[in-house]
């Protein structure tokens, strides 16, 4: 299905939950209140909407949270909305502490790809973003799965004065392992409005600088909107999500639903179109009906650099990442 303006909007993003078992600064501090489970679709429910979904012509799923792994069955999940007719491709993202231990269940269920956030490789420092001491949990996940052959995505959030030296360090897990890096410029949604950004025209001319041989990476690594380059020598690829300094709103493929049913065309706007009820009443035609509803309303582009344009109060962790 087409939006209004001519985009194919085949990509969905799926919250299953708010819970998280790390408290990264600009996601989730301390505090922050839960959304009731009762709220919360069941997974049955969530393969009803994306069955749903398949007959619109959203044939690709990314699972978040929260942390999507800290609910149980979420491999068996991506297992049964891979088995949908009509799926081509089910990935996850994830910040790895269960990652390893749970791997073998998702390569198993057929999951098809996995972006794990990684914002420093300093064991002080990520115990100071994310409020644990877990690196080494997180770097033998990402190596266990290099190793067994899934396609592995590195998301790093760059913020002035608290990791933006360590970009070096974070490019070179491309160059020794078969993965690419990415950098995502933070958006101003929940506390993200409080930190500073880094731009990522101004990173890519730094990397240039330090790697002359940089040249862009046409070959396609996924469905999302980041522009890749190779650097002479690495094994992986390096990636740029610019939200705000390379706006790609007009090649935008997809839609959210957050983990209580909301269906959000732009995580820019606060506006939604609920489908709990409708799932929960067994109404397909309504579900359908909300999301063609959901991709005829999505909006042409975003306002993120216009901070006070942004209608979107909530934190991050409750629309999903």
């Amino acid at each position: 299905m087409e939006d209004l303006y001519g985009r194919k909007i085949d990509y969905m993003r799926i919250s299953i939950t708010d819970r998280c078992n790390l408290r990264c600064r600009y996601c989730m501090p301390n505090g922050i209140e839960w959304i009731p489970m009762d709220e919360i679709l069941t997974y049955e429910e969530i393969e009803t909407v994306c069955r749903v979904a398949v007959s619109v012509g959203i044939n690709k799923f990314k699972i978040t949270g929260g942390e999507p792994l800290v609910r149980k069955g979420c491999p068996e999940l991506i297992g049964n909305i891979k088995r949908i007719p009509g799926v081509e491709q089910v990935t996850i993202t994830t910040n790895g502490i269960l990652l390893k231990e749970q791997l073998d269940r998702l390569i198993l269920a057929g999951v098809d790809a996995v972006n794990v956030s990684l914002d420093t490789l300093d064991q002080e420092k990520f115990k100071q973003i994310t409020g644990f001491d877990m690196l080494d949990q997180v770097e033998a996940s990402i190596k266990s799965a290099v190793d067994k052959g899934l396609r592995v995505k590195i998301n790093t959030v760059l913020q002035k004065d608290v990791n933006d030296e360590e970009w070096p360090g974070l490019m070179k897990l491309a160059k020794d392992h078969r993965l690419d890096v990415r950098f995502i410029e933070m958006m101003p949604i929940g506390y993200g409005k409080k930190s500073r950004m880094i731009s990522n025209s101004d990173l890519l001319a730094q990397m240039q600088q330090l790697y002359p041989g940089m040249e862009p990476d046409e070959k396609r690594h996924g469905n999302g909107p980041a522009v890749y380059y190779k650097v002479p020598g690495f094994e992986g690829s390096i990636g740029f999500i610019s939200a705000i300094h390379g706006k790609f709103c007009g090649s935008c493929n997809r839609i959210r639903m957050t983990s209580t049913g909301e269906l959000k065309a732009c995580l820019c706007y606060q506006d939604f179109d609920s489908l709990r009820d409708a799932v929960r009443k067994g109404d397909e035609d309504e579900v359908r009906r909300l999301l063609e509803l959901t991709i005829s309303k999505k909006p042409e582009m975003h306002c993120f650099e216009t901070v006070d344009s942004v209608t979107e109060s909530r934190q991050m962790v409750k629309i999903g990442g």
